[in-house]
């Protein structure tokens, strides 16, 4: 989590200043000390919390990262040649070890605390039932994982006061009460059952999860985890999920995004205004309502590159279009017009990099016209994406346009890499040096 690496760098920096307040002269030695931390961090993937995870868990983990960090801590002195009297350095790292241990355990605390009080908290329900779900209840009961267990669903009618109905009855009741978790014991249903449980969690951002037996069930996101002795296959368990892929793709975004609005923005916005004021009346930004992250709707900015028209919401935009301007149509050829959302970006509304994000209407019309086109809401919407760079971009003139969209966009879910990332920039910028015309 990014509280708990500032956290640990702060009470790092400040203990080892008041032991060693000579080295804190030495900005290199600052430097080194930090980065130590950080890359054995990253190392380890340590700072990944699961829910379940307590003070308890996983402290061979957190010693492992500490003893990484001692080695390069020393690696620091040796490299510059700093004075070294290894016995009170032992001291210094066995009393931030405690300082650091302490701060777990208080970290944990907190968050019980927290979760008690009802923040943090997921909504499950369970499809079957069988030996396993007892074991998986006791998961669900302990309060400070954060879990609001509603129910089960079987076909065979129950007297448990935790019976809610059929299996067929658990989509209206999961809609309407709000359920983050879907818990499915898959041996109690048919794979035709199965399917539409899959098909309906993905097209409605339900996370499902499968407590399996031999059925061939699988996609290329999936991980297993144990809820005590019991696997539980995550069906959509994406690299994006992982805490340096959340916060090292928000620093990359909030990093680029500035740089564009400092030194692109800053002088396009009135060189644009200007232009636009010269051809046609009309505000100098256009904003349009689409859905981003969990499908939550925000302001979307571009560049106006049309003349003010009733169906800007209703019509995208489509080859030789009447209603673009002659500086509009520059605007799109090279995807000026687009840059204003690097704003989106710095406000955390979008990703440089994601899926496309698509007006409300659109939205609305392909949940229920093309399987699984929710999934692409798992994450931030993006400024330029995968689907982008293969040629599915601009208008939408067919059926198959769409669904290949989001086939690309679920494969980046699946599939992420910084390098994956850097190489859709990449092409984006030599598509709009090559003037592609496009309208997304």
């Amino acid at each position: 989590m990014p509280f708990s690496l500032l956290a640990h760098l702060v009470i790092i920096n400040v203990f080892l200043h008041l032991l060693n307040p000579e080295f804190y002269s030495n900005i290199l030695a600052i430097i080194g000390f930090n980065l130590a931390w950080i890359l054995s961090a990253l190392c380890l993937n340590f700072y990944v919390v699961e829910r379940k995870e307590r003070f308890r868990t996983k402290f061979n983990k957190f010693l492992r990262h500490y003893l990484l960090f001692c080695l390069a801590y020393f690696s620091v002195f040796a490299f510059l040649k700093l004075e070294l009297v290894i016995e009170y350095q032992v001291f210094t790292l066995v009393f931030l070890l405690l300082i650091l241990t302490f701060y777990r355990w208080f970290f944990f605390s907190v968050r019980r605390l927290y979760r008690l009080e009802g923040g943090n908290y997921q909504n499950v329900v369970i499809v079957g039932n069988d030996k396993n779900m007892g074991i998986i209840r006791k998961v669900f009961d302990e309060p400070d994982f954060g879990y609001r267990y509603k129910g089960f669903f079987h076909n065979k009618s129950s007297d448990n006061k935790d019976y809610l109905g059929n299996v067929e009855s658990c989509y209206d009741f999961i809609l309407k009460n709000n359920i983050d978790e879907i818990y499915c014991i898959v041996s109690q249903l048919s794979n035709e059952q199965l399917n539409r449980l899959i098909s309906f969690a993905d097209n409605n951002l339900k996370h499902l999860k499968l407590i399996p037996d031999n059925k061939e069930i699988f996609t290329r996101s999936m991980n297993v985890e144990l809820f005590g002795t019991v696997p539980v296959l995550n069906l959509r368990k994406s690299p994006l999920e992982k805490n340096y892929a959340k916060y090292g793709k928000r620093i990359f975004d909030v990093l680029f995004s500035i740089f564009v609005i400092v030194f692109i923005l800053s002088w396009l916005i009135p060189l644009v205004f200007i232009l636009m004021k010269i051809e046609s009346k009309g505000p100098l930004f256009f904003k349009q309502l689409r859905h981003g992250y969990n499908k939550k709707p925000f302001w979307c900015y571009k560049f106006r590159s049309m003349a003010v028209n009733k169906l800007a919401n209703e019509r995208m935009c489509s080859r030789n279009d009447p209603r673009v301007t002659k500086l509009g149509r520059i605007l799109r050829k090279t995807s000026i017009d687009e840059l204003p959302q690097f704003i989106n970006v710095l406000k955390g509304e979008m990703s440089v990099v994601g899926p496309r994000p698509h007006m409300e209407t659109h939205t609305l019309e392909y949940a229920g016209t093309v399987d699984k086109y929710l999934v692409r809401h798992f994450t931030k919407p993006g400024i330029t994406g995968l689907a982008q760079i293969k040629g599915y971009r601009g208008e939408i003139s067919c059926k198959s346009d769409i669904i290949n969209r989001t086939r690309f966009d679920i494969f980046y879910l699946e599939k992420w890499t910084p390098l994956m990332d850097f190489k859709i920039i990449y092409q984006t910028i030599y598509n709009a040096v090559l003037g592609d015309e496009k309208a997304f």
